[in-house]
């Protein structure tokens, strides 16, 4: 397999879009979720239009020995992962004290812990060979506190946090770390974080239109992209003199039923 891009979440939304991205460059992949039947189906689609070759991994990344075992199984066919791309999460709708355990615990292990055991076990590859590139998916959620979606605000600070820090470390090394920050997607996200009958879904943005910019700004090598230009402009713009509480109330009104 060559330049071969490893994409989490890869059955639909973003995830599937940056296959389909991937492969029209006659780059091979490696797709991984829990639902092996859209899988095949994408692997099918994609070696039928494209000169590449799929690989398919049936797994759920909240398990705690999901990333070791994707890892050791593609190290013991010999396929060496030049693009990753930590894109699998979910987000919840809800006060923090009425959510259950299970749903809050599920997205720290999704949106956090698989996607930093997956760097950390492929980046020291990609630094020996030279070369290489993460993309991961965040959101626009991480640079603010997000009243009804506590958690997974928090855990997109998380993943810009600790992606920019490591994208300084990398340096001079060949590998390099991008954050796609998106902000509304048309995907599954907005149904399964309960977000359909919120103004936060207006305007939505296509999840190919989302998937085109993260990876041309990973090709470029840049250490983020907010994919909506408008959204762009009010984070790095105007949010650094809002006061904090009138960032979350503002934050509160847009995710609440309508």
């Amino acid at each position: 397999m060559k330049d071969v891009g490893l994409i989490t979440g890869a059955s639909s939304g973003i995830g599937k879009e940056l296959a389909r991205i991937h492969a029209e460059k006659g780059r091979d992949l490696v797709i991984v979720a829990r639902r092996e039947k859209e899988l095949n189906d994408l692997k099918a689609e994609l070696e039928s239009k494209h000169d590449v070759s799929v690989k398919v991994i049936a797994k759920d990344l909240t398990a705690e020995n999901a990333g070791q075992e994707i890892f050791d199984e593609l190290t013991t066919a010999g396929i060496e992962v030049d693009y990753l791309f930590n894109n699998a999460g979910f987000g919840g709708h809800g006060k923090l004290h009425e959510q259950d355990w299970s749903l809050i615990n599920g997205m720290m292990d999704l949106n956090v812990k698989a996607l930093v055991k997956l760097t950390h076990l492929f980046l020291p590859g990609m630094v020996a060979r030279g070369r290489g590139k993460i993309l991961q998916t965040s959101s626009t959620a991480g640079y603010m506190p997000g009243p009804l979606q506590a958690v997974y605000f928090a855990t997109k600070a998380f993943v810009n946090s600790f992606s920019w820090a490591i994208a300084a470390e990398l340096e001079g090394t060949g590998v390099t770390v991008t954050t796609l920050n998106p902000g509304a997607v048309k995907t599954e996200f907005g149904e399964v974080a309960d977000l359909e009958d919120t103004s936060l879904m207006d305007g939505a943005r296509s999840a190919r239109y989302t998937a085109r910019k993260g990876y041309q700004a990973m090709e470029a090598g840049k250490l983020e992209i907010i994919s909506e230009p408008v959204l762009k402009l009010a984070l790095k713009g105007g949010l650094p003199f809002v006061p904090q509480r009138t960032i979350m109330g503002m934050v509160k009104k847009m995710q609440m039923k309508k």
